[in-house]
């Protein structure tokens, strides 16, 4: 087609936007860096925009990439349909609005992420919306929190950062002889490890940011469930403006590609610290479902075959001086689920939020640290660790 005679400042913006046939596709999807999606007629857009047909139109409410991921992982989590957010927040926040209204009321797990437990206990009984905190690994304790107005039961496949395991097939039965929907936030877990829908789950969360992703290079979060309860979440989520970058998530898919490899890595060397770090003198506890000492050992042997993932936590004798000593191998950064090992201090990160009482109830103490522990050789691993307690045993012996 002939190029119209425009002025150079309608070409400048028009060059290059035409369309560009070829015969091959690309073997990684591209990032559609585009905010707005243009249509051919009215038709095209009234189909797109009713959901008839397949599209994007606006950046707030989805791009390619992002759909591409959602299709991943409700499959990977055996879900009908998912919904990808700017964070793993606004994918809880965004999955339980879709359900709750003013009046209801929440059931969750007192051991719940800092921030999941300040959202449900400082925010939403500004909606009219209360929460009733006890112990999910206690079905007496559940189902004796029920009321009439009971719309959900949240907890954690895996509990931040003591680790313990929740009966999540039981839960969903006696949440569902009630009327409850059951969420359960799977981060720490991963779909390689453990799929709560194939067990009764109604919602599954993650901050795709973790394990997902892998690598601390990118940052978003997910809700799987039937599309009859994304669809209102993805309401709320377009509304309220957490969407997720078409950047984010095409570095998600990618880091998606290994999550098989990785987790088996993850699982095979926590498992293996947590065993050398439960012997050790200068440690007061380990929290690791692989260890026979571990409140749940026998339901995780169950719930979870293939391991239990990368996350332990333990109890040093003097975690500052372990903490230093391990500067420069092993980093104190406050996230996890990268393929480097590193810690995170529950205490002052994510579950600052709490209450001081109320932290030390649930026994998350000043000197416990959380392992991430990652890829690397276990040799070298757990060389730097007992390393690191030969310093804390040093400093304890001049004092």
């Amino acid at each position: 087609m002939p190029t119209p005679n425009y002025d150079l400042t309608t070409l400048a913006a028009r060059a290059g936007e035409e369309a560009r046939p070829s015969g091959s596709v690309p073997l990684v999807e591209p990032i559609y860096q585009s905010t707005v999606y243009a249509f051919s007629d009215l038709d095209a857009l009234e189909r797109v925009m009713s959901g008839e047909e397949a599209g994007s139109f606006y950046y707030r409410n989805g791009t390619p990439n992002a759909a591409t991921l959602e299709r991943a992982l409700a499959t990977l989590e055996g879900t009908e349909a998912a919904l990808v957010a700017g964070s793993g927040m606004a994918a809880i926040s965004a999955a339980l609005l879709g359900v709750l209204k003013a009046g209801d009321h929440v059931v969750a797990d007192a051991r719940i992420y800092g921030v999941t437990y300040a959202l449900l206990a400082e925010e939403f009984p500004r909606l009219g919306i209360t929460t009733t905190f006890v112990d999910a690994c206690d079905p007496g304790a559940v189902e004796a929190a029920f009321r009439p107005e009971t719309r959900l039961l949240h907890v954690e496949s895996l509990t931040n950062p003591l680790m313990t395991v929740p009966d999540v097939p039981r839960l969903a039965a006696l949440a569902h002889a009630h009327g409850v929907l059951l969420s359960v936030d799977n981060t720490f877990a991963s779909p390689a490890v453990f799929r709560p829908a194939l067990h009764g789950a109604d919602l599954v969360t993650h901050s795709v940011s973790k394990y997902l992703s892998g690598h601390s290079n990118a940052f978003g979060g997910v809700v799987c469930g039937p599309a009859d309860l994304i669809a209102p979440a993805r309401t709320r989520l377009v509304r309220l403006g957490g969407t997720m970058s078409a950047f984010d998530a095409w570095m998600t898919l990618q880091g998606l590609k290994t999550l098989g490899l990785r987790m088996r890595a993850h699982s095979g060397n926590a498992q293996a610290v947590a065993d050398v770090l439960a012997n050790h003198p200068r440690v007061r506890a380990v929290y690791h479902p692989g260890l026979s000492s571990h409140p749940q050992f026998e339901r995780a042997q169950e719930l979870f075959p293939n391991g239990f993932g990368g996350m332990l936590s333990a109890e040093i004798e003097d975690a500052p001086t372990f903490v230093r000593a391990l500067s420069g191998r092993i980093p104190l950064a406050p996230s996890l689920a990268d393929v480097l090992t590193s810690l995170s201090w529950p205490w002052g990160t994510s579950h600052r939020a709490l209450p001081e009482a109320e932290r030390r109830r649930l026994g998350i103490t000043p000197n416990l640290l959380r392992l991430s522990v990652g890829i690397e050789d276990i040799g070298d691993l757990l060389g730097d660790l007992e390393g690191a307690l030969e310093e804390v045993a040093g400093q304890r012996a001049e004092g």
